[in-house]
């Protein structure tokens, strides 16, 4: 499978590409449709493209902006290449093909910078041993204090009902 190819169910990757072309044109990518013409693919969600001048990222850089705001693990990065990118580049996440397989056909204008996977969460967890994680570990019967609270909500409603009593006495 080459870098090009999207495979169905496709997720936490993302294609980095230069773009050579003039800033104008570059904007122009950020238009509804205008991506999916210069990578040859049809129904890309436009939220799942970034497309930017790499100065805009300024101190950050690229090496940034994969590692802390994809989460691109360290050992996929050269910092010396992603720091020699300058111009626009486009970002495209797998999640723009909506799960579709792919195949990219990229204008000449694009180059692959590379493709990089963002880290899996790993939601695995070892077997929690306190007493309190174990089913019904909490108290079931009905506590001592119950009873007070018992007797008020029974005064309260005695003491309701003798005021409406008294106010039908009085209108009556």
């Amino acid at each position: 499978m080459s870098d090009l190819t999207v495979a169905p169910q496709e997720h936490g990757v993302i294609r980095l590409f230069t773009l050579d072309m003039r800033p104008e044109e570059a904007k122009f990518l950020r238009e509804p449709g205008a991506a999916d013409q210069v990578l040859g693919v049809a129904g890309l969600d436009p939220d799942q493209i970034d497309i930017f001048p790499v100065a805009d990222l300024q101190d950050l850089g690229l090496y940034g902006y994969l590692n802390e705001g994809c989460g691109v693990s360290e050992d996929q990065l050269n910092r010396a290449d992603l720091e020699a990118v300058d111009g626009w580049v486009m970002a495209v996440r797998s999640a723009a093909f909506g799960g579709n397989a792919a195949e990219l056909k990229p204008d000449p204008r694009l180059h692959l910078i590379g493709l990089y996977t963002e880290e899996a969460t790993n939601w695995s967890g070892g077997i929690i041993a306190s007493e309190s994680a174990k089913p019904f570990s909490a108290p079931q019967a009905a506590s001592a204090n119950d009873a007070p609270r018992r007797v008020g909500s029974a005064v309260l409603g005695l003491v309701i009902l003798l005021l409406i009593g008294g106010v039908l006495w009085l209108i009556l």
